[in-house]
């Protein structure tokens, strides 16, 4: 079997169907509703256009229902849906939903509480825009007499009341996620179904809060400050992703509905342009303005069209990581937004005579705005979080250069292609119309369209030049709010020396030393973590240097850290006292290395285990082969020559660059603190070389960790064998404890203990990437010298974020990787 389809086998193992089968099997409640409800609408004809008009006015429920006593209907509008898409939608709700809600609460009690939700939700909801509507207000007044159909209520419900059974991080996403999103929804959109979805989410957390309980509780230690910065940037997210959720709708009747006009161009339908351009009416000003707007259906239109909202969700991100930059877009966009609405509202309704009526329902949107800048105002404090100044040059650069780049290409393709406009423009024109083609096209209502595209490379440059545009606007956004690395500091680098010195750690402490890290200290400075930041991921290298009794402090403090700069936290390669610390505040972990320590107090190469040993031993000495000492910076050229051949024969044998962080190279070796012992021969010639990092305790150096390790492809066999067992026997004499033949990635001894499904893939990843970089055959090399095991782990809060981690984990492995040499390993993946 080759190795990708190993790879294959092993994650269809692990995520495969026959996992799915037994997740569906434990979930008969929900797989039976989803049956009853595709026989249903199968049998009732009611696809893909919904339930027949008699079967409508009997299923779907309504207050003339209700007044007119058909209850049924509180229980029989859940069974059909409005159409295909309803279909669908209810079913990945429930799949989402209806499967970890059994798991957890059980088929009964899961059955029981979506009912419940589905049924109070229609009692509530349709009693009170009944009542809303008695007073007048338009919005109510316009869905009351409306009908809902679908069991969204009772989904949305369930999944609230599951909420409570949940952990502290996963329970507020839920019920931020459901609610917001059911909130949403009735602001925009608006329909009697929307008001029956959040009524049936409240119903469910109440069932939740009172009468399911909670789990056992974990501490989680979030901090508050990270978790209002996570509500802002939810709250301001929600005011761009509800037009865009509408645009989706056939009604927006919500009572922010008109924001919509803001956020994202409407579709213009095809009896508005008629009406505009009939009876010879095909010139003038208003029929190119009904047809601009239909112009360019394609994906360029349809980014411009909402490209207010999208960047206005780029800015949620860069406040949900604490961004100051992200803050002052939020504040400017909203402040800007909400003089739009009154200039907008207030010109329409002097143009239209409008009465106090029309006034009262506009008064939402134009406050939401500037709410939304008293929010910003009220936690300024929070968003302190800045990029290097040479990120926002890069962007204003970026930008500018676009904006150049495009207009010169709309007028000059416009002008030498202006026999595809209709009238004819002059350059004069194309320069005046310029600034409309970087707006929405909704925002073509500001002003008169003097000439359109008919065809040819005229309509491309409409459509696509405020497209281009808008695409690296919100491309370099999020770069810019992804980059936050700190400034290197020279004296916490210094510092942290003296504190690995001082007291190391694991065997891993001295890499902390090598360039590339950052530190971050606790306030007492007793204890730091060496980190580096990739994308959105503060990653250490190894563990806590330092006191070794404040892990748990050291993991709070990093997490809190991490959070103030809008950072994922993990701990890499770290010590199981580090990993049981992080796993008591709430963290996950998964083994991804494997230490080997040989102890050299009672160290005897004797007996049938070390025959290999000895024979590489005895091997050398009769070749007159020697192991010899030396600082790689003062060496003679003779030998630094030799040793950089070999470390480049050696790569260029893989194919592929060498690894970094946790793996050194010729770069490392120019450490005096770092030991390096060659092999060489009578003549000189360098067979092999491995290099060796302190390890310190209360001072003095007990031990010393393998890093560096080349030989010769000309060299004799068992090179390798000699280093090691000559370092070993060297250092004993010079009363060293212990040697560590550093940890072994993706590879692990097998110890018989169940393991989730991350170390699986872990696991079908170390065997995936064998025959390239031979991490477990580098394990069961290492076995020759009888260690000692010690797993190292990888700890982290969230597990949503895993995909990030290992992104961050390769980048940081592999920071040079080019597209070739990933097309070779791909090639060498698929060979093997």
């Amino acid at each position: 079997m080759t190795t990708l389809a190993s790879w294959r086998h092993g994650i269809d193992r692990i995520l495969g169907p026959d996992r799915v089968l037994v997740a569906l099997r434990r979930a008969p409640f929900t797989v039976g509703l989803i049956g009853l409800l595709w026989l249903t609408a199968i049998g009732t004809g009611s696809l893909p256009g919904g339930p027949p008009d008699n079967l409508f006015d009997v299923v779907a429920v309504s207050w003339d229902d209700l007044a007119g006593g058909r209850l049924w209907t509180v229980i029989t509008n859940g069974m059909w849906c409005f159409d295909l898409a309803g279909y669908l939608a209810t079913t990945v709700l429930l799949l989402v939903i209806g499967v970890p809600a059994e798991r957890r609460l059980g088929a009964g009690r899961s059955m029981l509480v979506l009912l419940a939700c589905q049924v109070a939700g229609v009692l509530l909801a349709i009693p009170l825009v009944q009542l809303a509507a008695l007073t007048g207000e338009p919005w109510t007044s316009s869905i009351a007499a409306d009908t809902t159909l679908g069991m969204s209520p009772g989904i949305v419900g369930l999944g609230l009341a599951l909420s409570g059974r949940l952990g502290a991080l996963w329970r507020r996403r839920l019920r931020l996620f459901l609610l917001v999103g059911a909130g949403v929804m009735v602001l925009y959109s608006g329909t009697i179904q929307d008001v029956a979805r959040l009524a049936g989410g409240l119903v469910g957390l109440v069932i939740g809060l009172t009468m399911l309980g909670r789990p056992p509780r974990v501490v989680i230690n979030a901090s508050s400050r990270s978790e209002t910065k996570v509500l802002v940037a939810l709250l301001v997210a929600a005011t761009a992703l509800g037009p865009i959720a509408t645009l989706f709708s056939k009604t927006a009747n919500g009572p922010l509905g008109l924001l919509q006009i803001m956020f994202a161009s409407p579709a213009v339908d095809a009896a508005t342009v008629a009406e505009n351009c009939a009876n010879g009416l095909q010139d003038t000003s208003g029929c190119r303005l009904v047809t601009a707007e239909t112009l360019g259906t394609g994906i360029g239109s349809a980014v411009t069209s909402i490209g207010p909202a999208l960047l206005l969700l780029a800015v949620a991100e860069g406040l949900r990581r604490g961004r100051r930059f992200a803050w002052w877009l939020a504040l400017v966009f909203n402040a800007m937004l909400g003089l739009s609405c009154v200039v907008f509202i207030g010109g329409y309704l002097y143009g239209t005579d409008a009465s106090l009526n029309d006034v009262i329902p506009n008064i939402p949107p134009m406050l939401l705005p500037f709410a939304v800048c008293g929010l910003l105002l009220g936690t300024r404090g929070l968003f302190t979080v800045t990029a290097p100044q040479r990120t926002y040059r890069r962007l204003v650069v970026g930008l500018f250069a676009t904006f150049v780049v495009t207009s010169a290409v709309y007028v000059g393709v416009g002008y030498l292609d202006r026999a595809h406009f209709k009238p004819v423009p002059d350059l004069t024109l194309l320069l005046t119309d310029l600034p409309s083609r970087y707006l929405p096209p909704g925002y073509a209502l500001l002003a008169d369209i003097d000439f359109l595209p008919t065809g040819g490379l005229a309509i491309l440059v409409w459509e696509y030049t405020g497209t281009v545009f808008w695409v690296v606007l919100l491309i370099g956004l999020l770069i810019s709010f992804w980059r936050a690395k700190p400034v290197q500091d020279a004296e916490a680098t210094v510092a942290a020396r003296k504190l690995m010195e001082r007291n190391g750690g694991s065997s891993l402490a001295y890499m902390t030393t090598w360039p590339g890290n950052q530190y971050w200290f606790t306030p007492c400075r007793q204890a730091a973590l060496a980190f580096r930041v990739s994308a959105t991921v503060a990653l250490t290298t190894g563990g806590p240097i330092g006191e070794p009794d404040q892990h748990r402090e050291v993991v709070l403090g990093f997490q809190q850290f991490c959070a103030d700069n809008g950072w994922t936290p993990c701990l890499y390669s770290v010590t199981d006292e580090v990993r049981d610390a992080a796993v008591a505040l709430g963290w996950r972990a998964v083994q991804v290395a494997e230490d080997t320590v040989v102890p050299l107090a009672d160290l005897e190469f004797t007996g049938k285990k070390w025959q290999d040993v000895r024979t590489a031993l005895n091997k050398a000495g009769k070749e007159g082969i020697t192991a010899e000492w030396l600082c790689y910076p003062d060496a003679p050229l003779a030998i630094t020559d030799q040793v950089r051949a070999i470390s480049e024969e050696w790569v260029a044998d893989k194919g592929m660059p060498e690894m970094g962080f946790t793996l050194g190279g010729l770069d490392e070796l120019a450490d005096r603190s770092v030991r390096c012992l060659i092999a060489v021969d009578r003549d000189r010639t360098v067979h092999g070389v491995t290099s060796w990092l302190p390890v310190y305790e209360d001072g003095e150096v007990v031990g010393w960790t393998l890093d560096f390790m080349r030989r010769r492809g000309a060299g004799f066999r068992g090179v390798t064998e000699f280093m090691i067992a000559s370092a070993a026997l060297s250092l004993k004499e010079e009363g060293a404890r212990y040697l560590s033949l550093s940890g072994a990635p993706l590879a692990r001894l097998d110890r018989g203990e169940d393991v989730s499904s991350l170390q699986r893939i872990l696991d079908v990843t170390g065997k995936a990437l064998e025959p390239v970089y031979g991490f477990r055959s580098l394990l069961s090399f290492k076995a020759k010298f009888q260690p000692e095991y010690r797993p190292l782990f990888m700890a982290y809060p969230d597990a949503s974020a895993l995909p990030a981690i290992g992104n961050a984990i390769g980048r940081a492995y592999l920071p040079h990787l080019t597209a070739r040499q990933g097309l070779r390993l791909v090639s060498k993946l698929l060979k093997n």
